[in-house]
């Protein structure tokens, strides 16, 4: 390879990170580490209500889910792995290889754990003690808010809004 190309190639990586030469911008990395850690919680946490859905691992009583379309805890745990778990991380995947859809994705998926908490709260109530519920509402504005500025970027950036541009 041409030595001012691999020269030019290590400058622009080390100017913005290890994704600045791939084009993705600051909301994007964002929603690639707010994807990853959202994925890999959900992993966890559905993985957990699977292998115990009565309680047995996770300290959650079955009777929460009194009133609710739910036996026990392994859909819900089902559906935190897929939806929640596998989700984010295919977004992240997808992201970090500059899809196009990408940025709608990380939207659509900070959706979705919005809905998931509306959702889980309407079943089993508001809990803050741990305050989990909290940080993860948390968490769903902010990945829908880079989503939706990621979604914006190339429309500021034509209309001259570069990132520190001065109007």
């Amino acid at each position: 390879m041409d030595s001012r190309r691999t020269a030019a190639r290590g400058k622009d990586a080390h100017a913005g990170g290890p994704f600045a030469s791939a084009g993705i911008g600051r909301w994007g990395v964002t929603a690639i580490a707010l994807e990853l850690f959202l994925g890999v919680g959900a992993l966890g946490g559905g993985m957990a209500l699977m292998a115990g859905p009565h309680g047995e691992v996770l300290p959650l009583p079955v009777s929460l889910l009194a009133g609710s379309p739910f036996v026990d805890y392994y859909l819900p745990g089902a559906i935190l792995f897929t939806i929640l778990g596998v989700g984010p991380l295919g977004a992240a995947i997808l992201s970090s290889r500059r899809h196009p859809v990408a940025p709608l994705l990380a939207v659509a998926t900070g959706g979705a754990l919005l809905v998931w908490l509306v959702v889980q709260i309407a079943i089993i109530g508001y809990s803050n003690h741990p305050p989990l519920q909290a940080c993860y509402l948390a968490l769903g504005v902010a990945l829908t808010a880079v989503g939706g500025m990621w979604v914006r970027e190339p429309r500021r950036r034509a209309e001259g809004h570069a990132p520190g541009a001065r109007r």
